[in-house]
């Protein structure tokens, strides 16, 4: 690898690698209890694909992690032994996947990949052998050989071979010519992986372009194709299926021609009936030629429809075009509000501002959907979590997912992952009865665990609800007190109220450690990492019944519709996806519980009344309710009223953290810059009920 920069191919390895894995963990949780031929299939093409990436990418450990998965399930797909122990297989096909997931994260990290698979290979062998002693034929393969050269070395079936293909030396000659998915990128590097993994079934193979590393064939090999011609001992099926299982492939044509015979016309016999009796891998559509006429008369039908073409980018690009997304729209204004334009006519500069205005939005829309992902791929990981406590812990659960096609944006699902995994830990070690214990209690002895994603507004609800035990708040509220959380008298707090007691930092009821939980930590980092994307944690339990829990997260955290206040002079913007209304209260409408707490009455409801001036401190706003202007405020069902001196205006707001040497300040989720260029502080609603 030599002529070639192979740094500039690990992000598009590192990439590639971890989908493949996740699609092998949900393949294998999705059916542990037994493999149909298409999971098998699918299974042997994600590690055959696996094990020749990382063999030309010099990770030896992971190729050989993959290629002893790769011949155990090429055995299970030819051989179809009888009695295989699928939850043996499943274990050690997830140690594989967990092996190469370490190994990916230090080569993220620039480490080197140094992990010793030798014992995983050696007892996936070990349970190989067990399969063929047991079921096996007598000729399966010698011990010299891998079953996947035993099988393919095998004499062919009349239609594929060509009574003269062979010389005495046993060699057969193809051609091959492939085309790479539209959009996929790198071809010249694709074309160098196919070459490279052919080396292994291959010898004295040529291809066009010849140079096929230089950059300056990309196009070529986009618009022609990629054309090679080797010599095997292989047979056509073996080749055929070998070469259909690159990645990103759009169509193969292979030929088999008589050996010494280079005319560019010599075809094997019976392609058709060939192609119909070797059928390709099946997650794959390569026409053979004899299909690509066919397929050329669709296409020109299809020609009138619009087409889509996916391309890879660098999240590091998108954080960037999100940061000059935000400096335009703060560019803009800051020329739209400058102080020197009051008081002039200026109806042709305003007209062109606002067509300016509409453009910058229709780019910030863009901008903002390029880095909106579905939810699916972290949903899709909960499975594995499932699985794996179950089966340390003795207890039956179905995991159902809803609503895994919502998108959020790329900086927010980093964050959420670990806050749905220790959820749904908790939910199956302290809510999911055993078997047994669900039956006394009239139960079914399968549990149930929903994860559900939806809209709402401009946030999205992630909910996890089991129907295990509940929350012993008794039991809660004791703990509470133990660690010194409870200040107030003991009839003051509400069941909700001890219930969020769990969210708190250290706090455990279980009074042994385990492996899954009785540290303290696991609910607090659910805190911690909502935090950081402005998220909350809701948790609504019934005792026998279950538990359910709501994560609110934003959809974005870049730029938000925003409307300015203004309070002792100085503006601050609240979030306009959790205002309600604004009105101004009449004297009569106004009144004191016996508490103390300030209340206004709005169309026949009551809501307490946060004054923003005294919540922050601030001398000289306006301290006469009437004279002032209440916003409603929505937080998780709950409803406030703010007081403010006035209403400015609605306005896009570029959020931005505070400072560092700001300590983290309640009521306060960042700031912004104004057109003048002022700063304003944000409000964090959800800041503001906690002195309620």
């Amino acid at each position: 690898m030599s002529d070639f920069d192979r740094a500039s191919m690990l992000d598009m390895f590192i990439f590639e690698m971890s989908g493949l894995i996740d699609q092998l963990e949900s393949t294998i949780v999705q059916s542990e209890s037994e493999y149909n031929i298409d999971q098998i299939n699918e299974i042997f093409r994600v590690m055959h694909t696996i094990k020749g990436s990382a063999a030309m990418m010099m990770f030896d450990n992971i190729a050989g992690v993959a290629h002893s998965i790769e011949d155990l399930f090429y055995f299970l797909r030819e051989e179809s032994p009888k009695n295989v122990d699928f939850s043996r297989l499943s274990d050690y096909v997830l140690s594989g996947a967990d092996f190469i997931k370490v190994e990916l994260a230090k080569i993220q990290e620039g480490n080197a990949s140094d992990g010793d698979g030798t014992n995983l290979s050696k007892t996936i062998e070990t349970f190989l052998k067990e399969l063929k002693t047991g079921e096996a034929p007598p000729a399966a393969a010698s011990p010299a050989s891998s079953p996947a050269e035993a099988k393919a070395k095998e004499e062919p079936s009349a239609p594929l071979q060509v009574a003269d293909t062979a010389s005495s030396s046993g060699l057969n000659k193809y051609k091959a010519q492939v085309h790479f998915l539209d959009g996929c990128e790198m071809e010249n590097i694709r074309a160098y992986t196919l070459v490279h993994n052919l080396q292994e079934f291959a010898q004295d193979i040529t291809h066009t372009p010849q140079d096929v590393i230089d950059e300056e064939t990309i196009p070529i090999i986009r618009r022609d194709g990629f054309f090679f011609e080797f010599f095997s001992t292989y047979n056509y099926n073996f080749i055929n299926e070998h070469l259909s299982s690159t990645v990103y492939l759009k169509d193969l044509t292979l030929e088999q021609v008589a050996f010494g015979d280079t005319s560019a016309e010599s075809e094997p016999k019976s392609k058709a009936a060939a192609t119909e009796h070797y059928p390709t891998v099946p997650s794959l559509a390569v026409p053979t030629t004899h299909d690509l006429a066919a397929q050329e008369i669709n296409n020109q039908k299809k020609a009138a429809q619009p087409t889509q073409h996916m391309i890879s980018v660098n999240v590091g690009k998108l954080d960037t075009l999100m940061n000059l997304m935000g400096e335009l729209v703060i560019s803009e204004a800051m020329v739209t509000h400058n102080p020197e334009l009051e008081g002039l006519q200026l109806d042709s500069f305003h007209k062109e501002t606002r067509q300016l205005k509409q453009i910058i939005e229709n780019i910030q829309k863009t901008v903002m959907s390029m880095r909106m992902v579905p939810l699916s791929a972290t949903f899709f990981r909960m499975h594995r979590i499932v699985r794996d406590m179950c089966r340390q812990l003795n207890k039956d659960v179905q995991l159902d997912i809803v609503g895994e096609e919502t998108e959020v944006d790329k900086s927010i699902i980093e964050h959420i992952g670990d806050p749905i995994m220790h959820i749904i830990r908790n939910s199956i070690d302290h809510g999911v009865e055993l078997p047994e214990d669900r039956m006394r209690a009239g139960k079914t002895p399968k549990a149930r665990v929903l994860l559900e994603a939806k809209n709402a507004g401009g946030d999205v609800l992630i909910i996890i609800k089991d129907d295990g035990r509940g929350i012993n708040t008794d039991k809660v509220f004791k703990k509470a007190k133990e660690n010194g959380l409870v200040n107030r008298p003991d009839h003051e707090y509400s069941e909700k109220e001890i219930q969020q007691f769990i969210f708190l930092p250290g706090f455990s009821t279980n009074d042994q450690v385990t492996a899954f939980s009785g540290r303290g930590v696991g609910m607090d980092v659910v805190n911690s990492n909502l935090e950081y994307v402005q998220g909350t944690a809701l948790v609504d339990s019934t005792v026998g019944e279950g538990t359910t829990f709501t994560l609110k997260i934003p959809l974005t955290l870049a730029i938000i519709q925003g409307m300015s206040v203004l309070v002792a002079g100085t503006q601050y913007t609240i979030p306009i996806a959790q205002i309600i209304k604004s009105f101004i209260a009449s004297p009569e409408n106004l009144f004191t519980d016996p508490s103390g707490n300030e209340m206004v009455s709005e169309r026949g409801e009551i809501f307490n009344v946060v004054r923003l001036h005294e919540f922050f401190g601030i001398e000289g706003a306006k301290t006469d309710i009437t004279q002032g202007t209440l916003v409603m405020l929505e937080n998780d069902g709950d409803v406030i009223c703010l007081l403010v001196d006035e209403l400015i205006g609605q306005q896009q707001a570029v959020v931005k953290n505070m400072p560092k040497y700001f300590k983290k300040v309640r009521g306060l989720s960042g700031c912004t810059l104004l057109g003048n260029g002022d700063i304003s502080l944000i409000i964090d609603v959800a800041g503001l009920y906690d002195s309620k």
